[in-house]
């Protein structure tokens, strides 16, 4: 299928602006460059040990994943250094992390001694070494911990046979966290703690790094395709997304009902103001609604309406869903298919 035309392409699939990607890609290691701090590309947005190696070559120093199954993908296909930002919890999970910390160099982040004992546990059975970040609440207030249980957390880390205490993390690394950081970090300074690594996260806190100058690397994932999501949030613009749905019109009687062969299991059901992805032949056209199968766009606003058998092409609303919904992506270049990627590690959750 290389080298041949898009139009080979059976519908829905999705497809890679090889050209954006790439830019997007250098864009993102030349920010990093330019701020002094190391650069950690989450392959949890695409899955493709392939993508991750363009990354590494424009100077990534490592990886980020989201779960040990991913994890356990990556470094089968070579990758040595890996982060998973993630509370690793559960004797299987954590034998298996254990196991995967025996063949690559391994950093988990944690927010309680519960987390902590259990990875210990693995970590001794195993006879391995697992380095830990202790992960701050942010202002997301999802998982993380408080400054002064993130000293309590690193003397046991540091204590603890196994684990070496690496540094802390924080997602989103939005600036108004700086505070907490500071503090977090005067604490560890008084009780004789050395921090190696600080560790921000997210697309959009790529923007606001310069103002936490204590970050020692950064983890971004979304920013290789980009989305609808970060153009809606003034992260990028419609010309950084490199991701499109390739679908088909199957059925068109009226212009308020038009139909699509894309539905949530091609696109997913996440939404920008209602609408289930931007289409980007007719931008006013709403995607309103998805079933398993079919996508119901109402083309009421637009100057005319596609025909059945027409192609559309829709930048979804986010991309590391859909990447994990299919089994190839394909990716392309002035109109040809130039690669096709297998999802290594799509559906591994786990």
């Amino acid at each position: 299928m290389r080298g041949q035309a898009i139009a080979v392409l059976e519908t829905p699939s999705v497809l890679i602006d090889m050209d954006i990607m790439e830019r997007n890609i250098a864009r993102m290691q030349a920010r990093c460059d330019q701020l002094g701090i190391s650069f950690r590309p989450h392959i949890k947005t695409h899955k493709i040990p392939d993508i991750a190696r363009r990354q590494l070559a424009a100077g990534a120093v490592g990886i980020a994943c989201q779960k040990v199954s991913e994890a356990e993908v990556f470094a089968a296909a070579g990758f040595r250094d890996i982060q998973i930002p993630y509370n690793i919890v559960g004797a299987r999970k954590t034998g298996r992390l254990a196991q995967l910390a025996r063949k690559v160099k391994l950093s988990v982040t944690v927010d309680s001694r519960a987390v902590v004992d259990g990875i210990a546990a693995a970590a001794q059975k195993a006879d391995a070494h697992i380095d830990m970040l202790v992960e701050l609440v942010s202002l997301g207030e999802r998982t993380g911990t408080t400054p002064a249980d993130a000293l309590s957390l690193a003397q046991h880390i540091a204590a603890t046979d196994n684990l070496g205490f690496a540094g802390l993390m924080i997602y989103p690394s939005d600036a108004a966290i700086r505070p907490r950081l500071l503090e977090t970090l005067n604490l560890l300074a008084a009780a004789g703690i050395p921090v190696a690594v600080i560790s921000g996260g997210g697309s959009g806190a790529i923007r606001e790094a310069h103002l936490l100058p204590e970050l020692t690397e950064m983890r971004v994932g979304t920013y290789v395709f980009y989305d609808w999501n970060s153009v809606s949030q003034g992260y990028t613009t419609f010309e950084n997304c490199a991701m499109r749905l390739r679908a088909t019109v199957v059925s068109a009687h009226e212009a308020s009902r038009v139909i699509l062969d894309a539905g949530s299991k091609s696109i997913h059901s996440e939404t920008v103001n209602g609408r289930f992805g931007y289409i980007e032949e007719f931008p006013a056209a709403r995607l309103r609604q998805v079933n398993e199968e079919h996508g119901y766009v109402d083309f009421s606003a637009c100057p005319s309406t596609p025909a059945v058998g027409d192609i559309l092409h829709i930048i979804p609303v986010h991309t590391c869903v859909v990447t994990n919904l299919h089994n190839q992506v394909y990716g392309v270049r002035g109109g040809m298919i130039e690669q096709v990627w297998d999802v290594a590690a799509r559906g591994l959750v786990w």
